[in-house]
């Protein structure tokens, strides 16, 4: 049986305080196992970025619980969780946050100098198969190669764990499978646990286990006994 990756008890989330609160996370419940391929689906607002950003140390709970293997993530302090960050986790954003006057080998280097055991940049970018393009700068490229930067940069610092945040939401279906490949390649060759937040329906066809979210709560946690392809996916 495969180790307990998260575990979360009672998460709450609430921004701001009386009437205008918001509960954006209402007493979530969730254990997700190592090495799987996880997609978090549902509306915006539905509360699933804010479990991500929870889960992945750069935001705290309200109240309730959040485990990273056996350690308690809700009660470490900002050093630990920044340790915790650059010992552990990877970062892709819908938006590629790539730093226009480096190429695409220096953004991926630019993570090397600071991750205890990182991959080599041109290895990372071999991953995600951008080799002919790493002197090329951030302008020169295409959306969908922009992001496989953004995924090279993160899985660089060999993370345990890689959160992607509507990773395909400003690309096309065609570079959006592309980019949800690389994704499921970085699962399979690194054994990284993946989590990816998305309100596209579609993405779930490819995913180990599929959790939807509304309203600040999970409505359903389903294994995928079907899965298919990135290239099957349509949207």
């Amino acid at each position: 049986m495969a180790r307990t990756a998260f575990r979360t008890r009672a998460l709450t989330k609430v921004y701001g305080e009386g009437e205008t609160a918001v509960h954006a996370l209402r007493g979530v419940n969730l254990d997700i196992p190592e090495g799987e391929f996880v997609v978090l689906l549902g509306p915006s607002g539905s509360g699933k970025s804010t479990l991500l950003n929870i889960i992945g140390g750069l935001d705290r709970a309200s109240d309730g619980e959040a485990w990273f293997h056996d350690r308690e993530l809700t009660v470490m302090s900002d050093r630990q969780l920044t340790r915790y960050r650059r010992d552990h986790v990877g970062f892709v954003f819908q938006f590629y946050n790539l730093m226009p006057s480096l190429t695409a080998l220096e953004n991926v280097e630019l993570v090397t100098e600071i991750a205890s055991n990182p991959m080599d940049a041109a290895d990372a970018l071999a991953l995600v198969g951008l080799t002919a393009r790493a002197d090329h700068f951030p302008s020169e490229l295409s959306g969908g190669e922009q992001q496989r930067v953004a995924i090279a940069r993160a899985v660089a610092k060999n993370p345990t764990v890689l959160f992607c945040d509507e990773p395909t939401g400003a690309l096309d279906s065609t570079t959006g499978r592309t980019v949800l490949k690389v994704l499921k390649d970085v699962n399979e060759t690194l054994g990284a646990t993946v989590m990816i937040v998305t309100h596209a329906a579609a993405t779930a066809q490819m995913a180990d286990r599929v959790i939807h979210f509304a309203d600040g709560t999970i409505r359903e946690s389903v294994i995928n006994e079907t899965k298919v392809s990135p290239e099957e996916i349509h949207w």
